[in-house]
């Protein structure tokens, strides 16, 4: 069954969006980050399922480029993520209210996370915690090749088809930005560690031992320079998308994190 998709309207764009559970101004809000080819419906019913979980309210929103949401300019450029977190997500998160948020972010959104909050403009919004699934902070071989793999299946095999239910807007173009910024041998170079050790939030971060796109380096580095509480969790065998191919798992272990680290109950922060 598919449903109608609700639009934030920004100074030059709409961005397509939901809300599960209470508005900002009642309890805590998770804000949900998407992967490089991910959007609204890519993460399913997982935010809404957190969401009643954690007593708290879940934004969820495609990037400009992304889902329903209205197409980005091409090429992106290599900072396209920095572009995204001092941009985009704090337009989004004034548009909406958000002023404590949570964020939850999978791959290349939780690399907009880490530079959000990292940024000076993002430590002055009071980030209560980051809830990481598959993180990258810099550039590794494994990752390209996954990546060149993608763009064959894609022109070749089955993976256009599987996208375009959830890029109906131009789901090419949403597949061309993706992979094209990734293989761009200027983007190599890519590195977002200098950032870390300015991160004093608490963490979450999840990573499996058989990421396609990344290898365990990458949710160390962001325990060993972080300055906050940062739980590693590693799960055997899995993929790049955990909270979709464990959901069960991932959804307590993110819940036991938040209550631990951040809400002294349902729905309520810790101050």
């Amino acid at each position: 069954m598919l449903t109608v998709p609700q639009f934030l309207d920004m100074e030059t764009h709409r961005l397509e969006y939901e809300w599960h559970g209470p508005p900002p101004d009642e309890a805590p809000t998770l804000v949900f980050l998407h992967e490089g080819l991910g959007s609204v419906s890519s993460w399913r019913d997982y935010p809404a399922r957190l969401a009643e979980r954690a007593g708290c309210g879940a934004l969820v929103y495609s990037r400009l480029g992304y889902g329903e949401s209205d197409p980005a300019p091409l090429p992106r450029p290599v900072r396209f993520m920095h572009e995204e977190a001092l941009v985009g997500l704090p337009a989004v998160l004034d548009r909406l209210g958000v002023r404590e948020p949570i964020l939850v972010g999978e791959s290349d959104g939780a690399s907009i996370a880490l530079i959000f909050v990292g940024s000076a403009a993002g430590r002055s919004r009071r980030v209560r915690a980051l809830l990481l699934e598959s993180p990258h902070v810099f550039v590794e071989e494994v990752c390209l090749q996954s990546i060149a793999a993608a763009a064959q299946s894609f022109r070749h095999g089955d993976l256009r088809r599987a996208l375009a239910r959830h890029h109906r807007r131009d789901v090419d173009a949403t597949f061309r930005g993706w992979s094209g910024v990734w293989l761009d041998p200027a983007f190599r170079s890519w590195n977002i560690e200098e950032l870390l050790p300015e991160i004093e939030v608490p963490i979450l971060a999840i990573q499996a031992d058989a990421d396609p796109y990344g290898t365990l380096r990458q949710v160390e580095t962001v325990a060993a320079c972080c300055r906050g509480v940062v739980e590693v969790r590693v799960l055997p065998l899995g993929g790049h998308s955990p909270h979709r191919e464990d959901p069960a798992l991932v959804l307590e272990a993110m819940a036991r994190f938040l209550e631990r680290e951040v809400l002294r109950g349902p729905g309520t922060l810790v101050d």
